[in-house]
């Protein structure tokens, strides 16, 4: 039921789209209502991510078995695992080289009993480090495991023998650096999507009292992997690895993909980075640290914009090379997030972006859910409205 306060929201202004048609905007609790049924593969976690609900909404409408499913802001891989799992083709894209690590194993699923086996054979008996950087999250013996397993991945890439199973354990690894629960290798701090930075970190030990116990990698890396398989059939392996083996993981500015063909793509389903509300950097630097990348690399890539009109030119050039990339008749979703300050509708900035690339805006689909959080939706606070939103944008490329 749309609430009667955001109704005559959406009834006050009904935008055209370029052809002078009406933008439908389509209100419900499209996707939140099943927010328990999602692959447990799914379960790793990046900062600013969207639930698998979401792109499979889109998805399931709006593609069939075999199409090209894209995101060029891949983040965890939440819209490339849920397309492939449904049977669809896949790219991938992410200014981070972090999102190709989180992502792609996730296509070519190792057995339990082969990570199981790699674990044992991999030496994790170096002497303690005691780096001041780290001292603060982990005891000597786990942070020794911890850069010895850096080290044994970091010379088998370099070496060109990283294989399925060393790309999976990567993966399981930097996913357990750091987080609030003894599943984690650190001791407790923040949630797992952002790492405290070492003088925060240490503030945080002095106000818990607590100081970092030992934690074995090989032991969690297990357990997480089990865990995360837990709900995976062989049919859904099958399936994963078929996208697996044809899918394109790209670690390019998303306004520059020249990897993928024009007119192939038949669904893009995304959420880019909104203005300057999260920094993706510096909530990594432990991750990159762990896979030897270099963050000052990675901010000179990702499109963090300080103001809106910074933001607008990038998203235009991205929605340039969608308009590109999407087939005729194809279409894209592009969730738009939440407000800012209460004054910016970001779909208002999207839809002529968008239109002016050459999409048409079909829709705009605003998920609403109950909420118990203190939170906004177009400007309605919580406590008013009881709700929590997501706001996607559809444009499609018509045929000409």
């Amino acid at each position: 039921m749309v609430q009667p306060a955001l109704q005559k929201s959406l009834a006050d202004r009904v935008p055209l789209n370029r052809n002078g048609e009406a933008i439908h905007f389509e209100v419900g609790e499209f996707w939140t209502a099943l927010q328990r049924q999602a692959s447990s593969l799914h379960e790793i976690s990046y900062r600013a991510c969207f639930k698998p609900q979401l792109p499979r909404f889109f998805i399931e409408r709006f593609s069939n078995p075999g199409d090209l499913i894209y995101d060029p802001f891949m983040g965890r891989g939440t819209t490339v695992i849920e397309a492939a799992l449904l049977g669809r083709m896949v790219v991938g894209n992410d200014a981070n080289p972090l999102g190709t690590i989180l992502t792609k194993p996730r296509l070519s699923i190792p057995e339990i009993q082969q990570v199981q086996e790699r674990l044992e054979s991999i030496s994790l008996a170096a002497a303690p480090s005691f780096s001041p950087k780290l001292a603060m999250f982990y005891h000597p013996k786990t942070e020794a495991e911890i850069t010895a397993l850096r080290d044994y991945l970091g010379n088998r890439k370099r070496e060109g023998r990283e294989d399925a199973i060393d790309e999976w354990i990567r993966m399981v690894a930097t996913n357990r650096l750091t987080g609030h629960s003894k599943g984690f290798f650190s001791v407790y701090t923040l949630p797992p999507n952002q790492a405290a930075s070492a003088r925060r970190q240490i503030k945080i030990n002095e106000k818990l009292r607590q100081k970092p116990e030992y934690r074995s990698v090989k032991d969690l890396t297990l357990r997480k992997t089990k865990s995360l398989l837990r709900s995976v059939t062989e049919e859904q392996r099958t399936i994963l690895a078929f996208a697996g083996e044809r899918a394109l993981f790209l670690c390019n500015q998303a306004w520059d993909t020249p990897e993928i063909k024009s007119n192939s793509v038949q669904l893009t389903v995304t959420s880019p980075p909104f203005l300057d509300i999260v920094n993706y950097v510096e909530d990594n630097w432990l991750r990159c640290w762990f896979n030897d990348i270099e963050p000052r690399h990675v901010a000179q890539r990702i499109t963090m914009s300080r103001s809106l009109e910074q933001w607008s030119e990038s998203m235009s050039a991205v929605f340039r090379e969608l308009y590109r990339v999407t087939q005729p008749r194809g279409f894209v979703a592009f969730e738009v997030g939440e407000i800012r300050r209460k004054s910016i509708r970001l779909e208002d900035i999207v839809i002529p972006i968008g239109e002016n690339a050459g999409f048409t805006c079909q829709a705009v689909f605003i998920n609403t859910q109950r909420f118990t959080k203190t939170a906004n939706i177009w400007g309605i606070k919580n406590n008013e409205s009881g709700t929590n939103s997501n706001r996607i944008v559809l444009f499609q490329k018509e045929h000409r």
